[in-house]
């Protein structure tokens, strides 16, 4: 623990002018970000007596060992720089709106040739139009299903649309009339994107005019006695209605509207938000946030607005944003949010009408959503928590283990051997830390020798790290006569860069476990234990669970430690080397596959995967290509002779592969391959035996 009086800045260093401050933690981790109109009197507030700081800005400036500003001329440019670091660097003490689920949105391609009609979730991308969020996937189904029979556009994927094309037939709701059908060319690419714009028009809230006009078809086909048509479009009316009443109407004149409400109490706040497009409430979301500091609702408000709105441009941002209280003060708010959309914005609290009572509807849900997670929160919170104290008191730790890593070591009977590094924080997966390898200093197969090279390599690039950003905590290096790993670590990732000045993401491995557990028994923790001794570590505890019984054993102990089956410790032990062991066959399986898929042509140099395809589709199979001449490989558009030469060479030192087997049946396939047909790498056969025999043996 820190005392904040040791980073203090001195007495009139910090200027009295705008700017964003970073505090960082002893590994240079930002672990706060934060804007002031006043660098000098803001940063003075955290540097006050700890006993009147909010319990969270204590451990913050507790846990901080330095800070950092920037100057900025306006507090409109130091909004969008808070917003821009806040999502560069992920600090852990800065308020963040999670939530457990990725809202599905009703998505058109317009940036495709053909435009589509789907269920996206996720990050925005650039050319397509969204419309919600919706609280489900089948809400969206059910609406396009709806409206497919007044706007038929594609709702089929890229390979689904290919086949079509190639084949000449349309999918099923081409036929049944869902769909217009543009691979089979019924109708054009510019009708089919002017259908699609309609599509987009209607889902934006002009829905009047499409109603008018095909009532007027109707009428006219009544008249005109083509009765069938005439309830074809009554149909279709009755579509749309039924469409736009999943919607009601709350707000008069097509109102365009955002309305954020917030339900807080002193550590935790819920926020709600319902997106109103022409009048209609057409998305909802929501998120709950730990509070850091003491924060005003103006302030909470300020966060949220720029994470609904800092990446959004143009009528993504709605003309009228209605807030439970103003941020303070208002007006860079309320000017960068005009500059997000290109037009003004009116940012501000309803106070009589429909507005109001509409926002009182948003701030019943906040006050629910805040009440469901701290329900839920508490249990969460007293399981996890008196699991890593039974792990503590059961290995007998100093404290609870807050970071865990778990390793484990997967292979097939030898072949394609990889491990796999698991990082838990606080009881929860950190996925953005999980790690491959790949075991390249031995071949064969041997978990002990496997275990001991991933451990030495994890922890000297842990060394390599501290060294270079001078952490050294005495003069005595632990590990200094190991030599970091380069290139040759065999990482399947590049290695991390350096810590500096500038950079507070966090690094591949830089920050290190409190305890480290890896998946097996007395000889796997015995070798990891040795790794550490050799580098000179002695301050991370390590244990193994076996799978058998699982019991958890310790480096030099003769018995295992056994923890009872309904403690929490052992289940969370179990999670985590559960999760290790998934992650390490998952990636042992992808190699294995890529390595099936791998052929002669992969190692030409200069010959990209649209030439190999050419040249497989030109011979109709790899055998073929062997036994074919340079002029006949010359034929193949994009293939010189320059490069039918190297094809020849690569294809002569590689030697055939073995007959290719039927997996159902056993029998042996004919040498005649299918156009197209993958093939195997150089002296490998398509496949051994059944999928499920090979995939038993794997570790």
């Amino acid at each position: 623990m820190a005392d904040p009086s040791s980073y203090r800045p001195r007495p009139g260093e910090i200027p009295d002018s705008p700017g964003v401050y970073r505090f960082r933690d002893e590994h240079r981790r930002v672990i706060y970000v934060g804007k002031a109109k006043s660098l000098r009197q803001r940063l003075a507030n955290y540097f006050q007596d700890l006993a009147g700081l909010h319990p969270r800005t204590r451990s913050m400036v507790t846990t901080a060992a330095s800070v950092e500003w920037t100057v900025v001329s306006t507090e409109v440019e130091a909004l969008q720089l808070e917003y821009s670091w806040i999502k560069e660097f992920d600090p852990r003490f800065n308020v963040k709106y999670r939530d457990d689920k990725s809202y599905p949105y009703l998505a058109v391609t317009m940036n495709e040739e053909y435009p589509r009609v789907q269920v996206m979730r996720g990050h925005k991308k650039k050319g397509v139009r969204y419309f919600g969020p919706y609280a489900h996937a089948w809400a969206i189904r059910d609406t396009v299903d709806l409206m497919l029979r007044v706007f038929p556009v594609r709702t089929c994927s890229a390979g689904v649309f290919k086949n079509a094309a190639r084949t000449g037939r349309p999918c099923l709701l081409g036929y049944i009339g869902k769909c217009s059908a543009p691979c089979v060319e019924r109708i054009s690419a510019e009708d089919h994107r002017e259908l699609a714009e309609e599509f987009c028009d209607f889902m934006a809230g002009r829905t009047g005019t499409y109603l008018r006009r095909l009532e007027r078809q109707m009428a006219e086909a009544a008249e005109e006695m083509e009765y069938e048509r005439a309830a074809r479009l009554r149909d279709d009316i009755g579509a749309l209605k039924k469409a736009m009443e999943k919607n009601a109407v709350v707000l008069a004149d097509a109102t365009d509207a955002d309305l954020i409400a917030v339900a807080e109490d002193e550590l935790e706040a819920a926020v709600q938000i319902f997106h109103v497009r022409g009048g209609r409430v057409r998305g909802q979301r929501g998120w709950v946030t730990d509070k850091v500091e003491e924060i005003t609702t103006g302030a909470l408000v300020e966060h949220a607005l720029q994470q609904l709105y800092g990446e959004e441009t143009g009528d993504a941002v709605p003309r009228e944003v209605l807030v439970p209280a103003l941020p303070d003060p208002v007006e860079p708010v309320q000017e960068w949010l005009t500059g997000r959309r290109g037009s003004n914005v009116s940012l501000r609290v309803p106070q009589r009408g429909d507005k109001k009572a509409l926002m009182e509807t948003v701030q019943r849900n906040a006050q629910q959503a805040l009440v469901l997670h701290k329900t839920k929160r508490a249990s969460d919170l007293t399981t996890r928590s008196r699991a890593l104290e039974e792990i503590s008191d059961a290995l007998g730790l100093d404290s609870a283990p807050l970071r865990i890593e778990c390793y484990d070591i997967s292979h097939l009977q030898g072949d394609d051997v990889v491990a796999s590094m698991v990082v838990f924080e606080d009881g929860l997966a950190r996925k953005s830390e999980y790690r491959r390898f790949q075991i390249k200093g031995f071949a064969g197969q041997d978990d002990v020798r496997s275990m001991h090279e991933v451990i030495t390599r994890r922890f000297r690039r842990y060394l390599a790290e501290k060294e270079r950003t001078g952490e050294w905590t005495d003069g005595d290096e632990p590990g200094a006569a190991a030599a970091p790993e380069t290139a040759a670590a065999g990482l399947a990732e590049p290695p991390a860069n350096t810590l500096t000045e500038d950079d507070g993401r966090p690094k591949r491995f830089a920050y290190p476990p409190q305890l480290v557990v890896v998946d097996g028994g007395a000889p796997q923790v015995a070798a990891a234990q040795r790794a550490l001794d050799e580098l000179g570590i002695d301050d991370i505890a390590v244990c193994g669970l076996a799978k058998r019984l699982e019991e958890v054993w310790l480096p030099g102990d003769d018995d295992p430690v056994v923890l009872p089956r309904t403690s929490e410790g052992l289940y969370l032990l179990q999670r985590i080397r559960d999760e290790a062991h998934r992650f390490a066959i998952t990636y042992q399986r992808a190699k294995r596959a890529k390595r099936f898929r791998s052929s002669p042509l992969d190692d030409v140099p200069g010959l990209g995967e649209t030439r190999k395809q050419a040249l497989i589709k030109h011979f109709g199979s790899l055998k073929r290509l062997r036994s074919a001449t340079i002029e006949q490989i010359c034929d193949v558009p994009g293939i010189g002779r320059k490069t039918a030469e190297t094809i020849v060479a690569a294809l002569a030192q590689a030697v055939p592969g073995g007959p290719a087997v039927n997996t159902a049946t056993g029998e042996i396939m004919d040498d005649t391959e299918e156009p197209g047909q993958q093939t195997g790498s150089p002296g490998e056969p398509v496949s051994t035996g059944a999928p499920d025999e090979r995939r038993g043996q794997e570790r």
